[in-house]
């Protein structure tokens, strides 16, 4: 294909960049940077294409296909046009939005206004541009700073913390423990990851409590762990810096766990065991914190697979400085992989009880839903909980249009059957 004769049959990009600025005046202009609001989708996420939540977007690759989200609050036309410049010579790219689609030839070497044209009665929710290399003549296709999008209304976008905002909102169940549970020793629960939603990055917590947290992950397609972490009380992301007498103490752990430190989202004493746990299957899980000698908490977890069928030992953790029983009940979902924060993951969270020193059951069966600092700041709207009835529910990520309201309680059906666990036995 000759690009240049393509390229002398388009609008030549500095009288088009002057008709985009003259609409644009009687609009709001939103600048989309593309490091915080892009990815790349084909051959798939975290191909040697991936975008950085650093600098500008370049790509190479004519496979790849590369999609910018943006979320509009009500239906109507929309202006898009690109920042951009090639590196050398002339480029040819396919962008599409919804069913259109159309090729533009880039020529120009410093970054110039490239309008794309108006795309008529957009409905409101998430959208996004979709841009594919045709040919080229430099080292990559094109390099490009931000989506330039006019409309009449407010649009959302991540705007700031380009890091968090690519990983997505977490979302949270607050359990709400029942008044007269008194000193709670052990909470049970049970996840299900449905058919699809085991996206590389995700971490389904099961039991989170005041100073820790246990669950399940997806680490890659290959490897999925059991994970389990106790906080140290000395605040910092470098567990170096923790004092002697403020460590993490390991007091016992399982079969195939490993068990060690970990840093950079605070710091303490973390166990993992890697076991493919399976989609559609539900797990179980077992926490217990009970006050220790001097001044310290011991926190032990155990997990049950249907397919082991028996109680494991994940480990068993004394925290110093801390005299407690379970405190601050919770599970939540997150992705922690910046490259699969355009998937989707969800996750069902079941048959939740608490067990107090007085040894009764007690079961719980309403939570209040909550969001991270990316959800409450409005970068990600692409959230949502609650109950399907039987079971409490979270989803994350993937640009899905939700509207659930942080701060909203929801219920669930109660079983009424208690977990039948002797805690003699336990390993």
């Amino acid at each position: 294909m000759n690009l240049q004769k393509t390229f002398l049959n388009i609008i030549l990009p500095a009288v088009a960049a002057t008709l985009f600025c003259l609409c644009a005046e009687a609009s709001s202009t939103n600048t989309i940077p593309v490091a915080g609001n892009s990815w790349v989708v084909n051959p798939a996420p975290g191909n040697s294409d991936s975008i950085s939540h650093k600098g500008n977007m370049k790509w190479e690759n004519r496979e790849s296909i590369i999609r910018t989200y943006f979320k509009t609050t009500k239906a109507g036309d929309i202006k898009l046009a690109l920042r951009g410049r090639v590196s050398q010579g002339v480029s040819e790219i396919r962008f599409g939005f919804g069913s259109s689609s159309q090729s533009t030839v880039i020529n120009n070497s410093e970054f110039k206004i490239i309008p794309l044209g108006t795309i008529k009665s957009v409905a409101a929710g998430y959208h996004y541009l979709e841009m594919q290399g045709i040919e080229k003549q430099g080292g990559s296709f094109a390099e490009v700073s931000d989506l330039l999008v006019v409309c009449d209304d407010k649009i959302y976008f991540v705007k700031d913390e380009f890091y968090w905002g690519r990983r997505g909102p977490s979302v949270h169940l607050n359990l709400v423990a029942p008044k007269d549970a008194g000193d709670i020793l052990y909470h049970y629960s049970e996840i299900t990851v449905p058919e699809g939603s085991d996206v590389p990055g995700s971490y389904y917590m099961a039991n989170g409590f005041s100073v820790g947290y246990f669950g399940i992950q997806a680490n890659s397609p290959t490897e999925r762990r059991i994970l389990f972490s106790v906080w140290s009380p000395f605040k910092t992301n470098n567990p170096k810096e923790i004092p002697e007498d403020q460590k993490i103490t390991l007091l016992k752990q399982g079969d195939d766990v490993h068990a060690g430190k970990f840093g950079g989202e605070g710091s303490g004493g973390q166990s993992y065991r890697r076991y493919f746990w399976k989609t559609g299957i539900t797990y179980r899980f077992l926490l217990k914190g009970e006050p220790a000698e001097n001044n310290s908490t011991d926190f032990t977890a155990w997990f049950f697979a249907p397919e082991i069928g028996k109680w494991e030992l994940m480990a068993s953790f004394r925290r110093p400085k801390t005299t407690t029983y379970l405190k601050g009940q919770h599970s939540f979902l997150e992705n922690f992989r910046t490259e699969t924060g355009c998937l989707s993951r969800s996750a069902l969270y079941s048959n939740q009880w608490v067990c107090s020193t007085d040894q009764r059951w007690r079961e719980i069966v309403e939570f209040k839903f909550s969001c991270d600092a990316t959800g409450h700041k409005k970068n990600r709207l692409d959230f949502s909980g609650g109950s399907d009835g039987k079971n409490f529910f979270l989803k994350n990520c993937g640009f899905f249009d939700a509207d659930v309201t942080p701060g909203t309680r929801f219920t669930r059906e109660p079983t009424e059957k208690p977990p039948e666990i002797d805690f003699a036995k336990l390993p």
